[in-house]
């Protein structure tokens, strides 16, 4: 193979015209500087110097600008891993072992990467299909395409065969890069270049081969801001998954947002648990930490085990630690004596977060979790921020530069009071996807009225804090109130049987609907009638009469790919016409009447 120290000369010359173009072209601007990386430098410089004072740093934030090329790995990563010996990565294994790298070593093992991606054919503008685990290739590998000005298509490796052709078409995918394990999901499906790691599979390249390739610098591929990087599909909890389309701002200066919020300093071991594949990953095990120079820690395991993630939290010295309310769910109901070891931040994301997990983390480990809000179309918009007061049940407040309004939905004006949370496009949010590829329809409902829809309604308080109510598709009536499934959810986990729980409509002749509870068990609970008892009269004694849970039914709860709960399933399951004898109701138990 020939060695190569500049990018290949036959790269299109003009980025791809099928982008949408519906975000406004106009940024906030912000202080001259000399060149990209001092302009990004200075606004992560301010964010880390207010990382303390929410209301100066929304104040004085304003998102850098690039009038000239811009690329993440050329401009920041590669600017300050040269020559840095710290670590950058540790990946730990089940069996204890662990594996570090550092910034300086994945500078140039990513320059590798690009140059073997390069000589297969990889150029700039072209998609390529990633599907690895936490493995170090992941890492290098999205560095790589980055560096050579193609565009990244994270994909779960828990995603079936017949999921492929669906995706790879959407995304007009060229090259794919997997483990070898998952190379026979990719049979049949033609006009791909094939990179496998790890051991050898038929009909694709090694991608050991980099070994051989120079890891000299690479020229800078001139990829504009708003080129395309990154191509994310949905988890898709209420319909097919969508496909979302980043550039090479919206997520790399984008998550300036996502590093103030999860706290992360120059220095820290971060930890996040997230699945590749999924845009929360590459918030956290990505963007986020490398942003702050932070070192990047990774926990893996095939099977969930508190004590093990506790072990590693301590052993590796993790300073700043998120992960889903599944988790911390799950984590406050195993022993957590032995201390946080040196965490100082603890984050939830992914799911609202119910407050009697807040308290059971404070109440052991003396810190405060933190909640925040964003979407794979967005970075993070909303959340509690380090050294402010958390407000149980809130989500925190707008995160610099993000400019978050409560849009009425009968009304289509802002609110102040309640409402959808939207951006304003008209502030030209430069954290907000481009838009969503192939899906004109869908692009359009999103951003109607001048605002990009979340989908999920919140009210807010006097000091401005916001307060999750539900999807716009969650919340229904009941007796003529409405009813927030996240507010009775929150109460049913803090029963000790509960591990997680999804409140639907269940169809009634009376009330039109009740609120039904599905719920998973903790360990050692079984789903008899005194269970069911017991969270019952549990519901009963902590919710207003009008939002008492009528009905209860145990059940593997049905999720996405992703861990996220489908609950339109079960709103499906109760339309249809509910479970045959398999739940129970209040009326059917004598002891709560009395």
């Amino acid at each position: 193979m020939t060695e190569a120290t500049t990018q290949p000369t036959t790269q299109p010359t003009t980025r791809p015209t099928t982008q949408p173009t519906t975000r406004p072209t106009t940024q906030p601007t912000t202080r001259p500087t000399t060149s990209s990386h001092e302009r990004y430098r200075a606004a992560r410089d301010l964010l880390l110097t207010h990382r303390e004072d929410h209301g100066k740093a929304v104040a004085e934030f304003a998102w850098p600008t690039f009038d000239a090329p811009f690329n993440w790995a050329h401009d920041w990563f590669d600017v300050i891993a040269d020559g840095v010996g710290r670590t950058a990565l540790t990946i730990a294994e089940e069996d204890g072992t662990a594996a570090s790298y550092t910034f300086d070593g994945l500078r140039r093992r990513s320059n590798q990467v690009a140059r073997l991606l390069a000589a297969h054919g990889v150029r700039r503008g072209d998609a390529v299909l990633l599907m690895l685990g936490n493995q170090v290739e992941l890492w290098e590998s999205m560095l790589a395409v980055m560096k050579l000005g193609a565009v990244i298509m994270p994909t779960t490796t828990a995603l079936g065969a017949a999921d492929l052709p669906d995706r790879i078409a959407r995304g007009a995918a060229r090259h794919v890069v997997a483990g070898a394990a998952d190379a026979p999901k990719f049979a049949g499906i033609g006009g791909l270049t094939r990179i496998a790691v790890g051991e050898e599979a038929e009909g694709w390249l090694p991608y050991a081969d980099a070994a051989a390739e120079s890891d000299a610098p690479l020229a800078h591929p001139g990829t504009a801001a708003d080129d395309r990087l990154l191509l994310y599909f949905t988890s898709g909890t209420t319909s097919r998954p969508k496909l979302v389309e980043h550039t090479q701002q919206s997520y790399p200066v984008g998550h300036l947002s996502t590093l103030y919020w999860l706290g992360i300093r120059p220095g820290d071991t971060h930890l996040n648990i997230s699945s590749p594949g999924w845009a929360k990953h590459a918030w956290s095990c990505f963007f986020a930490p490398w942003i702050a120079e932070a070192s990047i820690f990774v926990h893996n395991y095939s099977r969930f085990d508190p004590a093990a993630l506790l072990d590693g939290i301590r052993g590796h010295g993790v300073t700043t630690f998120c992960a889903p309310p599944t988790v911390w769910r799950m984590l406050i109901k195993a022993d957590l004596s032995g201390g946080p070891g040196v965490l100082r931040e603890v984050i939830a994301a992914g799911e609202p977060l119910n407050p009697e997990v807040i308290a059971q983390v404070r109440a052991a480990w003396g810190l405060t979790l933190r909640d925040g809000f964003g979407q794979t179309e967005t970075t993070a918009s909303v959340g509690n921020t380090p050294g402010s007061v958390v407000k149980p049940g809130s989500m925190g407040r707008p995160l610099p530069g993000v400019p978050v309004v409560l849009v009425d939905p009968t009304t289509g004006r802002p609110s102040e009071v309640e409402g959808e949370i939207c951006l304003d496009l008209a502030e030209a949010p430069l954290s907000l996807m481009t838009g969503y590829l192939g899906d004109p329809e869908k692009q359009v409902e999103a951003t109607e009225g001048g605002y990009y829809h979340t989908g999920d309604v919140a009210t807010r308080d006097d000091d401005g804090y916001l307060f999750y109510v539900g999807r716009t598709d969650d919340v229904f009536k009941a007796s003529d109130y409405k009813v927030s499934p996240f507010e009775l959810e929150s109460v049913l986990v803090e029963h000790p049987a509960v591990t997680e729980a999804a409140v639907v409509p269940a169809p009634d002749p009376v009330r039109l609907a009740v609120p039904k509870a599905y719920v998973a068990l903790a360990p050692g609970w079984e789903p008899t009638r005194e269970t069911a008892l017991e969270i019952l009269r549990h519901a009963r004694t902590n919710l207003a009469p009008y939002l008492r849970v009528r009905r209860l039914e145990f059940a593997d709860l049905p999720k996405t790919i992703s861990g996220k709960i489908r609950r339109v399933d079960l709103r499906a399951r109760e339309a249809a016409g509910g479970p045959a004898g398999t739940e129970w109701r209040d009326d059917q138990f004598p002891e709560l009447r009395a």
